[in-house]
Order: C-alpha cells, then structure tokens, then sequence
C-alpha cells in the first residue's frame, strides 16, 4: 500500500506497533507514549488489570487466572481487541477526548516490509477501533530512515538496518523508495533464545524470563568483541533440582551461541547487496549501513557488522524510537520531497507531462502525480 506526504500531513496521530514497545506520535504534542507492547488480563472476568511497564513486570510473576499477553507478534497485530484496549489504556482518557474532538480523525501506522495484507488489515481495524476515519500505512523501513535523518530522497544510496525484537529488515533506500530489501525473523528474541538454550544445556540452569537481556548487556562493556572479563556469574534456578544456584560462566562461550542466529543476519545483508545495482553498491561502500531498532543497542554487534561486511556501520543517536519520529517529520511536513520534472522544451509550448514525487510506502518507483494545464478551458 503507498500513501504520498500530502495524505501523511493530514493525519493527527502516528502509531508503531512493535513487538517489543508500543510508541504513540501526535501532531503538535510530539512522543506521548512509549511503553512495552504488554497487557495483563483477568481471565476469569476478562477485566484489564495492567498495561505496559506494569504488565511486563509482571511477567512470569502471576498467579494462575492472570495472564499476561503480547497482542503483537513479529511487527504485527495477532489479536486486535486486545491491541485496542491496550492503546487505549496507554493513550489515556484525556488524549483520547482530544482527538475525539477531530471530526475526522486520521491516523498513520508503520508496518513491516513486504507485510501480507492481513497483517496490513489487522493494523488497519486497531486504529479504526480507536476512532480513526482513514488510516495510512507506511513502510517501517522509510519511516526509520526518515526518523535517523538519512537523505532518502536523494538520488543517492541509503543502507539502513532495522533490528527489532522478532525481525530484522535491511534494505537499501534511493529517491525515496526501497531499491532492494529483506526481511529476517531473527531479532533481539531469537537472541535472548539463544542465550536461554546455552545456559539450560550446557550449564543445566534456568534464567529468570527478564534477565535475559540484562545478562547480554553484563557480558562486557564490548558486548559480542572478546576485549572484556573472561566468565560472568549468573544466578537462575538448577533444571533438575528447582534450587536457586549460582554459575561462572564463560562469556565467549555465550558470545558465540549469540553469533549463531546473527548468521542468518550476515546473509540478508548480503543477498540485499547482490541484488542491489552496481551503482548503488559504490555509495554504500563510503556512507555504510545505518542501523536503528532496540536490538541495534547490543554492544558490539556493529563492530560484528563491520568485520564482516567491510563497510562503515553507524548506530543511530535515538536508534529505538526512529520510526515514530519518522512517522511524526512526515506528519508535520517536515520532509519535503525531491520534485522531478521533465526537461521542458521551449519550442513545446505550454507542459503537460507528468510530475513525479517519492512517496512514503514501500513501494518500489515513484507514484506520478498529474499536473493541470490552466489553459485547458480556454481552449
């Protein structure tokens, strides 16, 4: 689905729903939500108890009739009633009485590349829920890079790679569209299952389910390079027994079960750049790969990057939240495309060919936009 920067700047109200983090953009107010993608839920009323960082803390931590749910899978809505009354509950009653003022409330949400059109419908019918008129779909990818202040509409090559917590796209931008991508289903979980797997098989030890991430980050100051403390302890409970133990592990030995399913990241980037044209290929060889997403803050997977591909690789400065600020430039018309038009003749007499101008989606080519002649009724 394409949407134009002309439909983008009528919207009131931006949405990325992740699988990790819910964020919120509304025009004018700037990000007024950023809270976990998390709800917790009474199952013998069916009554929402809690949202956000609250829900998640709770994880792991309930008694049997509550149970805790994540309506968003992989970048996209798996359960929309429940995604409804999520946003709700995140957005708040006082903003939700503000936008319900707009007589026709438009809202834009950002999806995953190549999404399937009912993942596009799901996303679609979680905003209409909430009171939006006309919903806009924008690519994850072009709204990222907007948001990281890459020159997207530029006839010049753009690498951007965004690592989320159940996926990893990576694709290469030029005059405001997607030249060439790939969409991985490995991200900052597949991770973390990695980690979990090694500890339970070679140590016989269960992690707490949120001190995963917190063990990656403990590894070293440098993450996945080797320059850190040679073992790590960790606490969890002993498979066998139940007892709560205590292991020294060592960190190479978890550094390379987390390089197992960035493999799979290593070939996306290189199928992106065989199918990219040659021409393209040379920018990238001096601007490099941009990467954005939560799972962009591992340390040292940007050095991994850059030993394997041979290319300049950057973490952008609010890596996390750059596709919503992305969503919130286009939004309030902050991006102003590269209008290309044909090389008039003067011997043509009045023009009437068509203009052409990038559009936020993820389409592959310029959409053309009719121009007018305001002599034709005269004539």
């Amino acid at each position: 689905m394409t949407v134009s920067l002309e439909q983008l700047r009528r919207c009131h109200i931006a949405v990325d729903l992740g699988a990790a983090r819910t964020r919120v953009f509304v025009k004018g107010a700037g990000l007024v939500v950023d809270e976990p993608s998390v709800a917790a839920v009474n199952t013998r009323t069916g009554a929402l108890i809690a949202v956000g960082a609250l829900a998640e803390q709770m994880t792991g931590r309930t008694p049997d009739y509550i149970r805790v749910m994540r309506p968003v899978r992989g970048g996209t809505v798996v359960d929309v009633e429940m995604a409804q009354r999520m946003l709700r509950h995140l957005i708040g009653d006082k903003l939700r009485r503000q936008l319900r003022r707009k007589p026709r409330l438009r809202a834009a949400a950002s999806t995953p590349h190549d999404s399937d059109p009912l993942a596009q419908r799901a996303a679609v019918e979680t905003l209409v829920g909430l009171g939006a008129r006309r919903v806009e779909l924008v690519d994850t990818l072009i709204a990222a890079a907007v948001g990281c202040g890459l020159p997207v509409e530029q006839p010049t090559a753009t690498m951007i790679m965004v690592c989320g917590a159940a996926t990893t796209q990576i694709a290469v931008l030029s005059l405001g569209a997607i030249v060439t991508a790939q969409r991985i289903p490995v991200g900052g979980n597949a991770i973390d299952h990695a980690v979990i797997q090694h500890l339970r098989h070679q140590h016989e030890l269960m992690l707490p389910s949120q001190s995963v991430r917190p063990l990656q980050l403990a590894l070293s100051g440098n993450g996945l390079s080797p320059d850190g403390p040679t073992s790590t302890e960790i606490h969890g409970r002993d498979v066998a027994t139940g007892i709560a133990r205590s292991v020294l592990v060592d960190t190479a030995a978890v550094r390379d079960a987390i390089y197992s399913p960035l493999t799979a990241v290593l070939d996306g980037i290189g199928k992106v750049l065989r199918d990219c044209p040659p021409d393209l290929v040379a920018d990238l060889a001096d601007r490099g790969i941009m990467m954005v997403g939560g799972s962009a803050l591992l340390p040292g997977l940007d050095q991994m990057l850059r030993d394997a591909t041979g290319m300049p690789v950057a973490i952008a400065e609010r890596p996390d939240i750059c596709a919503v600020l992305g969503l919130g430039a286009m939004l309030e018309g902050k991006i102003q495309p590269m209008v290309l038009d044909p090389l008039a003749d003067p011997m043509a007499g009045p023009r009437t060919g068509p203009r052409t101008e990038p559009v936020a989606g993820p389409q592959t080519g310029p959409q053309t936009e009719p121009v007018t002649d305001p002599l034709a009724d005269a004539r």
